[in-house]
């Protein structure tokens, strides 16, 4: 890639960010947003989470991108303590269930 082609793409995504957010602090900061975005801004964190965390658990740099049992152990103890106590209780429960059974695997 040469060195324009780079500033150019570079300071594009750089305008097109500002504006993203621009349009959000700069145009709608002082209004009270209309209660359908609201609704719909409700839910952007639910749908988030679990798009960067899939990949993460399915196919991890650690091991080449190949599915590990441990890791998806680990997961599934996070989603259940997540979804019975909280969300500081589900990253507790996903650590400590992968290094766990990540200690156990290497002791075997």
């Amino acid at each position: 890639m040469s060195d324009a082609t780079f500033w150019i793409v570079t300071i594009g995504l750089g305008i097109g960010t500002f504006l993203i957010r621009f349009s959000f602090l700069g145009l709608m900061g002082g209004r009270d947003l209309p209660d359908w975005a609201l609704l719909h801004l409700k839910y952007v964190g639910a749908a988030v989470f679990p798009a960067l965390i899939t990949p993460l658990v399915l196919w991890p740099d650690a091991t080449g991108g190949v599915t590990d049992p441990v890791r998806l152990i680990a997961a599934g103890a996070a989603f259940v303590a997540g979804m019975r106590v909280s969300v500081i209780a589900a990253i507790v429960a996903g650590m400590g269930t992968l290094y766990v059974l990540e200690a156990l695997r290497g002791l075997l």
